[in-house]
């Protein structure tokens, strides 16, 4: 079988390269090319477009770049149509994959959809988009299974795939003297991936980290935005977020991904999120009935975590929601405890395989 790859981001390369992976091993048959980076190439992935260029953060971002995203989506088509692959795989990134959705329905090409858009929480009206363009949905999180029953539509759930990453991950038991840390416990600073998180984010957690000197804080930075850090002494590692993390006593942690890989780590953490002001206000406006932005609280259906969102992200209050995690008190015991049920409810750490078989399944009886 061939197939066609769309991931925009570094966590969408990040599961697109586990499930090429388990492709590969099931189907010896199997060709793949793909929008990706490193890891998707890594995984023998024909990597025709790098994600650093398709990583737009928020509306007043993407309208800024409105002429590069039209530009890719037309090479987009043009390279699908050349290539004819048996299936297309959307992974995440919904404004640009959904639209394709359309055009490759018209096609006649088949169309999965690999980790689901955020329709339960705004924009709804995808649903419908969704319904019309994708053949099978194959959703990440517990509770979109339900959701999309609801409207009639089949989503397959095999638990979340970041199980399989961090179940597989080998943890450096020589990570403080390799990366020259001393002996005091860690605290994570994972201010996101985004040159557009790093900016607004980082600058209020290396704030707060002056305050508590007993404790080293080493930012798990990305190498392609390396200037970025360099706006204070604190160390910065490149490429070692999950040892990072096995060796954190607690973590500030930008929301998205992350805060569920620090979940997964099992390391008590502050979620924060400050966004674009104009664009902030426009979500705010279109997102209904969702009491939590932190995929653990999401899970969790309960306040797990505490978020500091927009206004509320500033220094003082960082230290004080900091603080209460640090001591060995009830809330750091509680936190971990509800961390055990959030592992539970995501799978046996296979989801990849299973969902791997499932698309190879269902191309087999197309």
């Amino acid at each position: 079988m061939k197939y066609y790859i769309i991931s925009g981001e570094a966590s969408g390369d990040l599961h697109a390269s586990n499930l090429a992976r388990q492709l590969f091993l099931i189907d010896n048959q199997a060709q793949i090319r793909a929008w990706g980076g490193d890891l998707l190439r890594k995984a023998g992935v024909e990597v025709v477009k790098d994600y650093k260029d398709l990583a737009y953060m928020g509306f007043v971002e993407v309208v800024l770049h409105l002429g590069k995203i039209l530009k890719n989506m037309a090479f987009c088509k043009k390279n699908i149509l050349e290539y004819q692959p048996d299936a297309v795989i959307l992974v995440d990134y919904p404004g640009f994959n959904l639209r394709l959705a359309k055009f490759l329905h018209k096609k006649q090409i088949k169309v999965f959809y690999y980790i689901s858009p955020q329709v339960w929480a705004w924009k709804k009206s995808r649903v419908k988009t969704i319904k019309q363009y994708v053949d099978e949905m194959f959703v990440i999180l517990p509770f979109e299974q339900d959701f999309y029953k609801k409207y009639d539509i089949n989503a397959h759930y095999f638990g979340h795939p970041l199980l399989d990453v961090v179940k597989q991950y080998h943890i450096s038991e020589d990570f403080k003297h390799k990366n020259n840390l001393d002996n005091r416990p860690i605290i994570a600073i994972l201010p996101g991936s985004r040159k557009q998180e790093i900016l607004r984010m980082l600058p209020t957690m290396l704030n707060v980290a002056q305050k508590f000197p007993d404790y080293q804080f080493v930012i798990a930075g990305v190498k392609n935005h390396q200037g970025l850090y360099t706006q204070s002494n604190i160390n910065v590692i490149y490429n070692q977020t999950y040892n990072l993390l096995s060796h954190s006593y607690a973590a500030l942690v930008t929301s998205g991904t992350a805060t569920l890989e620090t979940a997964l780590f099992n390391v008590p953490q502050v979620v924060c999120y400050k966004g674009n002001f104009f664009s902030y206000l426009i979500a705010k406006h279109l997102i209904s009935g969702i009491k939590y932005i932190s995929l653990v609280n999401l899970i969790a259906d309960e306040k797990v975590v505490t978020e500091l969102i927009q206004n509320e992200m500033n220094a003082n209050l960082l230290k004080r929601e900091l603080e209460k995690i640090l001591s060995n008190n009830e809330a750091r015991t509680k936190m971990l405890e509800s961390y055990k049920t959030l592992h539970h409810r995501l799978g046996d750490g296979s989801a990849s395989k299973y969902i791997a078989e499932k698309m190879i399944q269902l191309l087999g009886n197309k």
